[in-house]
């Protein structure tokens, strides 16, 4: 999968090639291209955005540098074009299969106070939240899309490890341990060092279900809907 991301900033995302995520891209399981805005204006200040018609507070980015940026990018339309905005759907794990069909992921970051409409009516696919609040800019919702999203590439993580996560059955995770079997006082429940699988998975369910049911018991809702 390749993931463009269109930003103002892009030195906020080197992020993006630590750990798991930059072996995937060094491994050439993902590609992630990053693409600044500026560079596309063609203002001889390098600036890109400017007051709101209709007055009110922020500056608003203007359309030229932008809807640039995505033509050079993406010419002939080939990603799912995807603007990170908090008026769009809510972005959740039952979204990832969606995004994973497509073979190319652009990734718009607004700042200020967004852009200007018009670039998102000729050339952005849909607008994609990550929650109910506000940031300073796309930067940090398009890195949360980014790295979710990529994980379920195949060859990123293994399989096993995706299998048994938080919200892939509408229930939350359940605890994990490691050695020591005993710290500050507390030791790990003996259940799990029994050997005896099935009862290990009957209490990983119990305990997904109780952390569920006190965390999130919305979700434990909407299973039973």
């Amino acid at each position: 999968m390749r993931i463009d991301i269109l930003t103002l900033f892009p030195e906020m995302f080197t992020a993006l090639y630590e750990s798991i995520l930059g072996r995937a891209v060094k491994n050439g399981k993902i590609e992630i291209f990053l693409h600044d805005i500026r560079d596309y204006t063609l203002n001889k200040h390098k600036k890109v955005d400017d007051y709101p018609f209709g007055g009110g507070a922020g500056m608003v980015l203007t359309p030229q540098p932008v809807a640039d940026c995505i033509l050079s990018v993406d010419p002939d339309h080939e990603a799912r074009r995807i603007y990170m905005s908090p008026k769009g759907r809510t972005f959740s794990q039952k979204l990832v299969p969606e995004f994973l069909k497509y073979d190319r992921l652009l990734l718009l970051c607004g700042h200020y106070e967004g852009i200007d409409q018009r670039v998102l009516d000729l050339f952005i696919d849909e607008e994609l939240s990550i929650g109910d609040y506000v940031l300073t800019g796309g930067e940090l919702p398009a890195m949360v899309v980014t790295d979710c999203i990529s994980r379920y590439v195949e060859g990123v993580i293994s399989s096993d490890s995706l299998s048994q996560e938080s919200f892939s059955d509408d229930l939350l995770e359940y605890p994990h341990y490691t050695r020591p079997q005993e710290f500050m006082g507390l030791k790990v429940p003996d259940v799990l060092v029994s050997g005896n699988h099935a009862e290990v998975d009957k209490w990983r369910q119990q305990k997904s279900l109780e952390i569920t049911e006190k965390n999130r018991p919305d979700l434990l809702n909407k299973g039973n809907k």
